[in-house]
């Protein structure tokens, strides 16, 4: 029996590597964000200094892990069997949740998947626990006070990290203004001297107050000389950060890069319990039994043990740092997840990753009337000398950099402090929110958040914030139920989990890397948007319409096929798909077109006149082929969902002919197009001169069978479409192809 669990504390430990890089992945976010957003330092320095960070932070925690110990259970009512089934389903759960979550980009907090997964596989045995034993009530086996307190640190962390952020954010714009190497003789030092002074009492406070060294007395001598050791960091760091403004050091990138190594030391110092506390209860509790247990089974030694504190040996500790370090530079999803909170808190337009929702567009139309009722109060003066400070044309940001370094200075320091007074007040903040919020907050009080783009960001926020709340239902569901299958399923139960965590978590890699290849043609845009040359944006622009209209085309050729055979072979399921493709494929239009106006802005005029004309027809005929498709699915859809009459076999054998015919043409010209190859292209114009005689032919034979009262009225009524979008289908795809095809050359064809 000893064996069998044995190899569970061995798998547990081995959840908690896979654990440890995808909570890393999650959690990169908190303290990499604004380094990386305003380009602070080149992308391997920031790498560096965080890694110290989390190596540190982790080496130096104590790892006393009483969440994971008593902290949502009682292990004194618990034997030493169910609470292995109880860790065995939190890790499970854990390590697949967070990579669902990674591997769309998301962030979303790792302490809050923690607690709700031990909650939701204790509740699972207390219910089976209380409905065996009359004299045992839920209250005596859970500890509800702790969920409690976390799901209110949600509504209150958001709320004042936003709000906060918003605030001081508008303040130092007010100050420094985007222009701000020319707004800082003197307050630099008071600025720096401020952010310094945060950023030690956070550390001081939140991230080295668990570690090993800080023993009662030492945390009883910070306590007591918490003032004057804030006063002494101010003045020191004031006069400090004024020296170095005068040597020309930037100080912003110093308070930058200083806050990103106390974010990461945090996090570590104080996360780690995420990752690897219940492996190490799961140790303890077999620890014990072992030593303890002689003469007793499993269902029957009681975990009184785990109500005290464990010391995690320093091994574990320094392994641990050495995973998250190894994952930070590694991990793709990592990245993903910080990509996704500098894109939301960007300062200028660009590809927009969400797209809008009615609860969006209506905050947004709310605060554009908060706005103007705000704006007839406030006198002009007021106004212009506002409207002065937020410059955007003056904003001093690194090349390829999102924002400035004051936004990021701003996001690093209050999140630190919030942090800090929270841990204070024991407050169970989490880094993840508090982080993520600020960012949100302060980019929009920087006027980040313009009219064109503020319904998308804040379908993203919310769609984040969504994704929090989730966290919690789906970890607590989960475990629930992984709990229960444990339980009730023993050994076969846990192999058969574990074979699907595997493949959930392996398939989870397939789709990333899948995505990831996908985003990479993003990187045209990206380099357009950088470009400063004419000539050299044009020739991106090329490249950037050849990968986007080629997918539109792959598009239309797939899905033609599929709507045409679907409604042929009365295939439901088929048209339904085609149906989902279409709206899917509408939304990519709408990217593509803002993504192409926004790229049109790096060629000079003459470009523009020359080309552009081109370009926005091929753009406009990618749409209305997109809409054919999409008007052809439709009544095939509708016709076929109500059962109604198929077409007559001289229908069917008809149109699959030509359709075959306009899938071919279509596949012909995407593959001209991907080339950039038109030497051959008026064979595809006769092609399609052809086939919309063809389909003339068709209509005209079909009004001949309506005129005799041939077949359904019904059936007659979408074979009339499908002839008539089939030749829209035809005519856009050679527009395109003609357009795009003037758009590529150098000269006039």
């Amino acid at each position: 029996m000893e064996t069998i669990y044995l190899g569970i504390i061995i798998f547990l430990f081995v959840l908690a590597v896979f654990d440890l890089m995808v909570g890393v992945s999650n959690d990169a976010v908190n303290f990499l964000n604004s380094a990386i957003g305003a380009k602070a330092a080149s992308f391997k320095t920031i790498m560096i200094i965080s890694a110290i960070g989390i190596f540190i932070g982790a080496s130096l925690s104590n790892g006393m892990m009483d969440i994971a110990r008593h902290g949502i259970y009682q292990p004194e009512h618990f034997y030493f069997e169910e609470i292995m089934c109880i860790l065995l389903a939190v890790m499970l759960t854990d390590v697949v949740l967070l990579d669902v979550f990674n591997s769309m980009g998301m962030p979303t907090s790792t302490t809050v998947s923690l607690v709700f997964e031990l909650l939701g596989g204790t509740f699972a045995l207390a219910l089976i626990k209380v409905y065996g034993d009359s004299s045992l009530e839920l209250g005596d086996l859970i500890n509800t006070d702790k969920a409690l307190s976390v799901i209110m640190a949600i509504f209150v962390s958001v709320a004042i990290a936003f709000f906060f952020g918003m605030l001081v954010q508008y303040i130092a714009r007010v100050i420094f203004s985007f222009n701000y190497q020319n707004k800082m003789k003197y307050s630099i030092g008071l600025f720096g001297g401020i952010a310094a002074t945060a950023i030690i009492y956070f550390m001081l406070i939140k991230g080295l107050k668990d570690s090993s060294f800080m023993t009662k007395e030492n945390l009883a001598w910070v306590k007591d000389h918490t003032a004057q050791l804030v006063l002494t960091c101010f003045v020191f760091f004031t006069v400090l950060m004024q020296i170095l403004h005068w040597l020309k050091i930037n100080v912003f990138k110093i308070v930058v890069l200083l806050g990103t190594f106390a974010l990461a030391l945090a996090f570590a110092g104080n996360d780690l319990v995420n990752f690897i506390g219940v492996p190490l209860a799961g140790y303890s509790s077999f620890i014990d039994y072992t030593t303890n247990g002689a003469g007793y089974a499993p269902d029957s030694f009681l975990m009184t043990s785990l109500l005290g504190p464990a010391s995690t040996p320093w091994y574990f500790l320094v392994g641990a740092g050495a995973i998250m370090v190894y994952s930070l530079f590694t991990s793709r999803k990592a990245h993903a997840v910080v990509k996704t909170s500098v894109d939301l808190s960007r300062q200028d337009e660009g590809e927009e990753t969400f797209g809008s929702t009615p609860i969006a567009r209506t905050l947004v139309r709310i605060s554009l009337n908060i706005s103007n009722s705000l704006s007839r109060i406030i006198p002009e003066g007021t106004k212009s000398w506002i409207d002065s400070r937020f410059r955007k044309d003056e904003a001093i940001i690194a090349d390829g950099g999102a924002f400035d370094l004051v936004r990021a200075s701003v996001n690093l320091v209050l999140a630190g402090l919030l942090i800090a007074v929270g841990t204070s007040l024991k407050l169970p903040l989490s880094t993840t929110y508090v982080t993520f919020m600020v960012a949100m907050g302060s980019s929009l009080s920087d006027r980040a958040w313009g009219r064109d783009s503020a319904v998308f960001r804040i379908t993203g926020v919310l769609s984040v914030i969504g994704g929090w709340f989730l966290t919690a239902g789906a970890a607590f569901t989960i475990c629930f139920f992984v709990a229960l299958i444990i339980h009730f399923g023993g050994t076969v139960a846990i192999v058969l989990l574990i074979g699907l965590a595997a493949f959930t978590l392996i398939r989870s890699q397939v789709l990333f890397k899948k995505k990831n290849l996908k985003g990479k043609e993003n990187e045209t845009f990206k380099e357009i948007m950088r470009s400063t040359d004419s000539n050299q944006a044009l020739n991106l622009m090329r490249v950037l319409t050849r990968e986007e209209l080629n997918k539109v085309l792959l598009y239309a050729e797939e899905n033609f096929d599929r709507t045409v055979n679907s409604f042929i072979n009365e295939n439901l399921r088929g048209l339904r798909k085609a149906m989902g493709a279409s709206k899917f494929e509408k939304q990519l239009l709408k990217q593509m077109k803002r993504t192409g106006t926004l790229a049109m802005c790096r060629l000079d005029n003459n470009t523009v006149l020359e080309k552009g004309l081109y370009y926005y027809q091929g753009n406009d005929f990618a749409s209305e082929l997109v809409y054919s498709i999409n008007r052809l699915c439709e009544p095939c859809l509708e016709h076929i969902d109500n059962n109604f009459n198929p077409l007559d076999v001289t229908q069917k054998n008809e149109f699959s002919e030509v359709s075959a015919k306009i899938t071919a043409l279509i596949s012909s010209c995407r593959e001209k197009l991907n080339n950039n190859a038109y030497e051959d292209f008026e064979t595809d114009l006769a092609t399609a001169n052809a086939l919309n005689a063809q389909l003339a032919h068709l209509k005209r034979e079909e009004l001949k069978r309506i005129q005799t009262q041939t077949g359904s009225i019904k059936v007659s009524m979408v074979y009339l479409t499908m002839i008539q979008e089939a030749q829209n289908v035809v005519t856009y795809t050679i527009n395109l192809m003609k357009v795009n095809r003037k758009f590529q050359m150098d000269f006039e064809i």
